[in-house]
């Protein structure tokens, strides 16, 4: 019975990897397709193929210039999410635990979270000037929401049962939080971060064509002007590939899971 069991999961995992590598394939036809057939008369599509984009990539991996651009990139991401969950998971816990706090503040916090973090820019800009720091900024802006939300709704899911049992064996409010608080927000928080990930890896890109001079988003303007378009095709592929590798380092998941 058993044996039957890991063959069926293990078919199972293989059905699943084969699905996910013929999507995969499915969308490089398509790309090609495009590229190739659709577009073959357009004198910048025509140049950004999977061929050409792949020999592309395959040359700025060589290059000292590309492992510049993604270690400035991820410094930036890195800082801005530190900021953001600093920030955020105080806020979150203040919202979950009173209610007319969340209540009072909803109007201003429901204003700046659909405000795009990107239309901060010029005023971050004139604030903090050039360089790393209104990028930071911008990335913080833009993933202090989802983690500000995911760990209010996770605060508001606590059992107080859990709470009250921890107090009434006479536990203090930090062994409360340590014991009870921290572990329940743990699955909340992480999902919080995979949200505020995706977010700040979106808003990071554009936010890198202002003002920088290394960085994936200048490696993107740069390509475009200097007309690159195999250069800008690699570097898009480049993002999109340490995008999803990001999202599985958090997510926890493996190649065959469903997510």
């Amino acid at each position: 019975m058993s044996s039957v069991l890991i063959i069926r999961r293990g078919n199972g995992t293989a059905a699943r990897i084969a699905a996910r590598a013929g999507t995969v394939l499915l969308v490089v036809a398509l790309w090609w397709l495009a590229t190739r057939v659709v577009f073959a008369g357009n004198a910048i599509l025509s140049r950004m193929g999977p061929a050409s984009a792949f020999a592309a990539l395959v040359e700025q991996l060589g290059g000292h210039a590309t492992l510049s651009a993604i270690t400035a990139s991820l410094r930036r991401l890195l800082l801005g999410l530190l900021l953001a969950t600093v920030a955020g998971v105080p806020l979150g816990l203040l919202f979950g635990s009173r209610a007319l706090v969340e209540y009072a503040t909803a109007p201003v916090v429901q204003f700046l979270r659909m405000t795009s973090p990107l239309a901060w820019a010029p005023l971050v800009i004139v604030l903090l000037g050039s360089g790393d720091a209104p990028v930071v900024a911008l990335v913080a802006l833009a993933a202090v929401w989802p983690i500000v939300l995911g760990v209010s709704a996770g605060t508001r899911a606590l059992d107080p049962g859990a709470v009250l049992v921890a107090r009434s064996l006479g536990a203090t409010r930090w062994e409360v939080v340590r014991s009870v608080v921290i572990p329940a927000l743990a699955g909340p928080l992480r999902t919080a971060l995979r949200v505020a990930l995706g977010v700040a890896w979106v808003v990071l890109v554009p936010a890198e064509m202002f003002g920088v001079s290394q960085g994936l988003g200048y490696a993107v303007l740069n390509a475009r002007d200097n007309l690159d378009y195999e250069g800008l095709a690699a570097t898009m592929l480049l993002i999109g590939a340490i995008g999803f590798l990001l999202d599985r380092i958090l997510s926890g998941n493996r190649t065959g899971s469903s997510s």
